[in-house]
């Protein structure tokens, strides 16, 4: 039997469910289930706000430059 990984999320009832489908050759084995959370919730708009202003000049390598970006492409005029 293979390592098998899966994500799922816990329902608001505090309870997880899982049904995972192993194959009819595994049947009747022993496994092991580890409960591990994954990454932390997606951070909010003031979080990320604050993040960006807290990076905001964090560079103090002299030597850092920022390279030619190139020309805009020249299109035609829109009618």
């Amino acid at each position: 039997m293979n390592k098998l990984f899966m994500k799922s999320r816990v329902g608001g009832d505090g309870v997880l469910r899982v049904t995972i489908p192993v194959g009819q050759a595994d049947a009747d084995r022993e496994v092991q289930v580890i409960i591990e959370p994954t990454a932390a919730a997606p951070i909010t708009q003031e979080e990320w706000q604050q993040f960006v202003l807290a990076t905001a000049g964090s560079i103090t390598d002299p030597s850092f430059v920022r390279h030619p970006q190139g020309e805009y492409e020249q299109r035609e005029a829109l009618p």
